[in-house]
Order: C-alpha cells, then sequence, then structure tokens
C-alpha cells in the first residue's frame, strides 16, 4: 500500500478559492467525464444540495462535481459557479437542447470566525474550478476549511482552530482518496494512537479537556453549541454502481467515529460523497474499508496543517 494524491485517479481535478480575511471558502472535485456517485449524510444539522438525485431509485447515473464549502446554507451557491465552468467545457447530463452539470455539495458553519456577511457565492466556487487545473491542494486554512474550528461542545470560547485535509492510498490497482474539511462540535484525536489533537482548548493550561471529563460535563447542557459539519468527499477508481456508492459512502463514516468524538450530533451536519470512475475491479467492502482508514487520516491531517487564525490557537500551537 502506498500514499497517492487525490488527483493521481484519472479524470479528477480538486480545487479551492478562499478569502483569508473574511474566513471563508470552498473546494471542488471535478470529474468533468462523469463519475458515479453516492452520498450518506449522518449529522443533524445538514445544508446539502442535490443529494435525493443520488439516491439509486432516481434517473441521473454519474455526476460532474461536488463542492464543499463554508457559509452555511448561504454556501451552496458555489456550485453555480462549478455549474458555469462545466457547461463552458461542454460537460454535464445530456438533455439533447444542451447539457446540465451535475454539480452536488454539502456545506460547513464558518459564519462565527472573520466576516459573516461574506459567503462563498457563484464566483468563488467558478475560481475554485480554475484553480483545480493548477494540480495544487493546499491542506489547513484553505478552501472549505478556511474558517473551520472544532471543540465547540462548551461553547465556541474554547474552540480551537481546524482546516480542510487530504490522504489517498493505492494498493495494487485500486485508488482511494479523498478531502475533508473538519468543522466538528467535538474533538480531534489521532485515531491510531488516541493522542487527543484539537478540540474544547483550556486557555489558561494551555491544553485540551479530555473527551472523558466533557462526558461528565454533559448532563449540564441543555443544548450543543449550534454551527458544525465535517463534510469530505471520497474518490475511488474502483467499478461501482449507485447503490454500491451509497453504501460505502456510509461505511465511510467510521472514519468519522475513529477520529471525532462526539460526531453525528443533531448540531452537526455530517455529509460524505463517494465517487467511482470506474476503472478497476474490487469488492464493495475492500473500498470501504480504504474509505474508513483514508477519512480518519485526512481529519488528522486537517488539524496538523492548521494555523492560528481568528482568535482559534491551532494544534500546532498547543
Amino acid at each position: 500500500m502506498k500514499e497517492i494524491k487525490i488527483t493521481d485517479i484519472n479524470g479528477i481535478q480538486v480545487g479551492q478559492a478562499e478569502n483569508q480575511e473574511a474566513g471563508t471558502g470552498c473546494t471542488v472535485i471535478l470529474c468533468k467525464e462523469g463519475a458515479t456517485a453516492g452520498v450518506d449524510v449522518r449529522g443533524g444539522g445538514p445544508a446539502t444540495r442535490e443529494t435525493d438525485l443520488l439516491n439509486p431509485i432516481n434517473m441521473v447515473e454519474k455526476i460532474h462535481g461536488v463542492m464543499l464549502s463554508g457559509g452555511s446554507a448561504y454556501g451552496l451557491d458555489a456550485a453555480s459557479g462549478a455549474m458555469q465552468y462545466l457547461e463552458e467545457n461542454d460537460c454535464g447530463f445530456d438533455m439533447d437542447v444542451c447539457k446540465v452539470p451535475i454539480v452536488c455539495g454539502a456545506s460547513l458553519f464558518d459564519l462565527s470566525v472573520g466576516d459573516p456577511h461574506i459567503r462563498p457565492d457563484k464566483s468563488m466556487g467558478y475560481q475554485a474550478c480554475i484553480d483545480s487545473e493548477n494540480h495544487q491542494f493546499l491542506q489547513g486554512n484553505h478552501g472549505a476549511g478556511t474558517g473551520a474550528s472544532v471543540g465547540k461542545l462548551l461553547g465556541f470560547d474554547k474552540a480551537m482552530k481546524s482546516g480542510i485535509g487530504t490522504y489517498g492510498v493505492q494498493v495494487e490497482d485500486l485508488k482511494v482518496a479523498c478531502v475533508c474539511a473538519v468543522n466538528a462540535c467535538g474533538n480531534v484525536v489521532d485515531y491510531k494512537t488516541n493522542e487527543p489533537l484539537a478540540g474544547v482548548y483550556q486557555s489558561e493550561l494551555n491544553t485540551l479537556i479530555t473527551y472523558e471529563d466533557l462526558l461528565a460535563q454533559l448532563h449540564k447542557l441543555r443544548k450543543l453549541h449550534d454551527g458544525n459539519t465535517t463534510i469530505a468527499c471520497v474518490v475511488t477508481n474502483a467499478k461501482l454502481n449507485k447503490a454500491q456508492c451509497t453504501k460505502i459512502a456510509g461505511i465511510a463514516h467510521n472514519g468519522y467515529a475513529r477520529a471525532i468524538r462526539p460526531v453525528h450530533t443533531m448540531s452537526d451536519g455530517d455529509t460524505i460523497f463517494l465517487l467511482s470512475t470506474n476503472e478497476v475491479e474490487a469488492t464493495p467492502d475492500e473500498v470501504g474499508i480504504l474509505a474508513t482508514e483514508v477519512i480518519a487520516t485526512a481529519i488528522k491531517n486537517a488539524v496538523l496543517h492548521a494555523e492560528s487564525a481568528y482568535g482559534l490557537k491551532a494544534y500546532k500551537d498547543l
């Protein structure tokens, strides 16, 4: 097994755009030739676009892009920029009179940092698509992770800075990779060592409140802090149908559960998309197991690459 970039999968472009001062941005995953897709939404407060279309009982078999963005529900507008870019490149679902690009999306809440009145829009989404032609991907405070934060169980004043991460692996001919913007209510841990990485922060001690100590305080909370959501897109070159993509997207949530504690709360909108470029034979279980690994590692990378910003301390400065 070797590490790969997500853009090492044929036909996949990944681009980002952001406004650092405003504390928001977007990340696009494009497949101009189309990719079979599935989605699984586990959080209780999602902001999503075109997820019903991915139900295996529905007509469209392939999509052409996934837009991950900040800006809460406002940020869903960034997907319109991807539609414009794809139309200009003659990509989309052929309706005879024109081609309609199919772009799914999910947004996280980052309005608590920077300027809440500036959000990813059509223009920023289009710029992310232009950036995808450069074949570079920056982790941390970039794209959809620009304003991301974690550890809001006891309020935003105890949160830490997070960001966006990526990771991918190849086993023989099979490739599985992902990008993940981490904006969780809970703490993030290294899933292999259980080392706490970022979360509910005690400024007076310059350390984290452990998950076990948080559990002891949950009974005092009548409502968890709003404004979270971890969003990701997994891409594979395995041959999969829509039902298999949907199932594997669900399996991939195990990666969230390994690295984020707690996860899938009512104040999170946790969502995972899965794209298949249909090149090599592989079992759904094989892809699901690897998807879980790359998701958990991408979450770790998002935190390790984050920089302190907007008054929030990052792992690097603990």
